[in-house]
This record gives C-alpha cells, sequence and structure tokens, in this order.
C-alpha cells in the first residue's frame, strides 16, 4: 500500500491522497474504532475542524484539526463541506471550511461518513440481545466516551453494571473488549487462554479511560511461549513509565538495536530468549536457573554466550534493566496497536 500510495502521489497528489484516506479509514473500520476517532481521523486528514451531529441520537463529536476534542454549543455553518452518514437518520458529518469540498476533502468525507454510520448502527441502531450481558454492541456503547452519559448509564445497567460501582475493562487478544464489575473473577485467573490488559476499577462513566488504558497493558503481554516469554496477562496501574514508552512506539516506529539483537539471539537457540526473559524478571541469577530448572553452572554458560550475542552484559543491574526494556519494546513491535473504539 504505500509502495502504491508513492507512485501515485508522483503522478498525481490528490489520487494518493485519496488512496491514504482509504486506506485510513479502512483500518479504522476494520478495527471497529468508535466516533470519537473517526472524527479526529476526518479533522486531521482535512487539516480543519470536523463535526459530527446526529439529533435523533444525540450525538455530537467536535475535533480540532490538531486532534483535540472540543465541545461546543454554536451550530454548524451551512456554507462549511459536509455529508449525511448514508441510512443514517439525521445525522450529518461537517469539515468547518466554506465549500464546496475539493477532491480530498469530499473523499474524506465520504469514507468518514460510512465508518460513522457503520458505528452508529452497531451501537444505537440494534435491538438488545436476548442475554444483554452478552451483547457486544452495549459494551461498545458503554465504551464510547462519545455517547451522551444518560444513553452509557442505560446500557451499562442492561449489563448488570451499578451506576455507583467500580467496573474495569479487559481488552483481549484479537480485539475483543469484557467489562468486570469489581468483585467478580480476575483477569488473573489460571483459565485465562488469551492474552489480556487490564484497566484499572473506576466508575461506569469512566470506563472509557480504563479501556484505553487495558489496551495500552495488552501491547506489554506476551503468548508465555519460547520465542514470546513473559506474562499473558498484564494490568495498566503496574506499568508506571512503562505506558508513556507505549506511547512513543506505534505501527512506523523502528526497533531499536537492543531489539534487534534481541531478536537475533532469540534466532541462535530455542532456549535464548526464555533464559534470558527469566534473568530479567527473578531477583537473582540462583532463582531465575531455579525457575528454568537448570543448573546454575549451565545458567552461566548459557548467559556467556547470550552477552556475547547481544552485546552487553546482563549480569549487573544497569545489563538487567537494559534486558528488561528490551524485552518491554519487543511486545510493543509485536502488537503495535490494539483496536481502539
Amino acid at each position: 500500500m504505500r509502495e502504491l500510495v508513492g507512485r501515485l502521489a508522483a503522478l498525481d497528489p490528490d489520487a494518493g491522497a485519496a488512496v491514504r484516506v482509504i486506506a485510513y479509514f479502512d483500518r479504522l473500520v476494520e478495527s471497529r474504532a468508535g466516533l470519537e476517532a473517526i472524527v479526529r481521523g476526518a479533522a486531521v486528514l482535512a487539516g480543519c475542524p470536523a463535526r459530527l451531529v446526529d439529533g435523533e441520537r444525540r450525538v455530537r463529536v467536535h475535533v480540532l484539526a490538531d486532534g483535540r476534542r472540543e465541545d461546543v454549543g454554536t451550530p454548524p455553518d451551512p456554507a462549511w463541506s459536509s455529508t449525511p452518514l448514508p441510512s443514517a437518520g439525521t445525522g450529518t458529518l461537517w469539515l468547518e471550511r466554506p465549500g464546496p469540498a475539493g477532491p480530498v476533502d469530499a473523499m474524506v468525507l465520504e469514507r468518514a461518513a460510512v465508518a460513522a454510520r457503520d458505528v452508529l448502527d452497531r451501537t444505537r441502531g440494534r435491538a438488545p440481545a436476548a442475554r444483554p450481558g452478552d451483547d457486544p454492541a452495549l459494551i461498545e456503547l458503554v465504551l464510547d466516551g462519545s455517547a451522551p452519559e444518560p444513553v452509557r448509564l442505560r446500557a451499562a445497567r442492561l449489563l448488570g453494571l451499578r451506576d455507583a460501582g467500580l467496573a474495569r475493562v479487559l481488552a483481549v487478544e484479537g480485539g475483543g473488549a469484557v467489562i468486570e464489575p469489581v468483585g467478580l473473577s480476575s483477569a488473573r485467573s489460571p483459565q485465562q487462554v488469551r492474552r489480556a490488559g487490564v484497566g484499572p476499577a473506576v466508575p461506569v462513566l469512566d470506563l472509557p479511560a480504563s479501556w484505553a488504558a487495558a489496551r495500552t497493558a495488552l501491547r506489554l503481554t506476551a503468548d508465555g511461549t519460547e520465542q514470546d516469554p513473559g506474562p499473558r496477562v498484564v494490568h495498566a496501574d503496574e506499568l508506571g513509565g512503562l505506558a508513556v514508552l507505549a506511547a512513543a512506539v506505534g505501527p512506523d516506529t523502528e526497533p531499536v538495536p537492543d531489539v534487534r539483537a534481541l531478536d537475533r539471539a532469540g534466532s541462535v537457540a530455542p532456549w535464548m530468549l526464555a533464559t534470558l526473559h527469566a534473568v530479567a524478571v527473578e531477583p537473582s541469577l540462583r532463582t531465575a536457573a531455579a525457575a528454568l530448572n537448570l543448573h546454575h553452572s549451565t545458567l552461566q554458560d548459557r548467559l556467556t554466550r547470550a552477552e556475547r550475542l547481544l552485546g552487553w552484559n546482563v549480569r549487573d543491574p544497569q545489563g538487567r534493566l537494559r534486558l528488561q526494556l528490551a524485552f518491554a519494546l519487543r511486545r510493543m513491535h509485536r502488537h503495535p496497536e490494539s483496536p481502539p473504539r
């Protein structure tokens, strides 16, 4: 896709930009992004504020050109470029500059309107399922920070959540979300079979923030295999500064040399990454050897080989910290982003 965009841009800048717009909104649709993410995409791509208004569904989302959300009470200007949401009642998407829209703005409006229509149909346009607690549309509505508070509270009640209670969100491998009232079974359960990031416990109306934190935590999880050692479940409130680091590592971020070195070392022997991970997380080399069911001298021999491949000493505190960061960054690159809502 990048090569195609580059070739089109060289021939026709508008065509190249249009392909980028299509690809951008296709990714949002595939990841089941929420209304705010879609309107933010329209604003950033068009380079001007964008707003989505649907009177019937009580939806008002306004995002500035720099991606910041800003609630406004003034009505849209009829001179702005706009398009109705297809088959979505009274909804309209606006780009806040005078029309008519150019080819790129027209493509932004078209693709964003279709994406927003899909979200509204999914979350506001269908009856509850036979078992409301299992209805993904209700879960999505509770996690949509752009939805009106009364609508989100009603959806939360249908899911069995108490207005005054606390709950957390689990971001599950594959893009699913699970809302877990505080006091029920924990995501640390040995029955957990998929990777999961666990958001902090918050009031019901703050669950979108718990969902965002859970998605970040999911990026720090591992498969728990020899080639991807580490925890399958990570709690967001235990990440500390790693959450800031995760925000700086995206799909287009190049791996740092330490991550490349770790990958090279892992390709040399099947035991390499599991051995290094044990050294990184265990309190001492002896406990690492015990966790690996190795004799202490065998572990020392392995580490001598590993250090030659990595290029640094992993047995002192500075080297262990460097190894821990390399593993964390490696997981972020393996899971560059989790689906937003």
